[in-house]
């Protein structure tokens, strides 16, 4: 199991989690190694913009919804560079970022379950 597997095992689990996630797909949102908090989520108050952890065709990302599909109930998944990793289901959204680097992110009011 990955890191961010595991971390959204916790997160679905209804912790909230605490780490520093590598990359450079995020940038300027996160960069890598930053500390992230992510909290369990209600997924049916996503927004486009909010950073989630969520399962995509079988990997979990820490990711930005780029669009939401109310009707069937989905989201889709991309990173902060252009790169569309596809729709994926509410069920499958474990976590919102609430913070990175001690800084609260805006817009994550009352969509946390934590």
């Amino acid at each position: 199991m990955g890191a961010l597997a595991a971390v959204a095992v916790r997160v679905a689990g209804g912790a909230t989690v605490t780490f520093r996630p590598s990359g450079s797909s995020m940038v300027p949102l996160i960069n890598s190694r930053q500390q992230v908090v992510v909290a369990p989520v209600d997924p049916s108050k996503l927004e486009v913009g909010d950073i989630v952890l969520a399962r995509v065709a079988g990997t979990v990302y820490l990711h930005v919804v780029s669009s939401t599909d109310r009707t069937r109930r989905r989201v889709q998944i991309s990173n902060n560079r252009g790169r569309v990793h596809g729709w994926t289901s509410r069920d499958r959204v474990f976590g919102i970022c609430v913070a990175v680097d001690g800084a609260p992110r805006t817009g994550v009011a009352g969509k946390s379950l934590g």
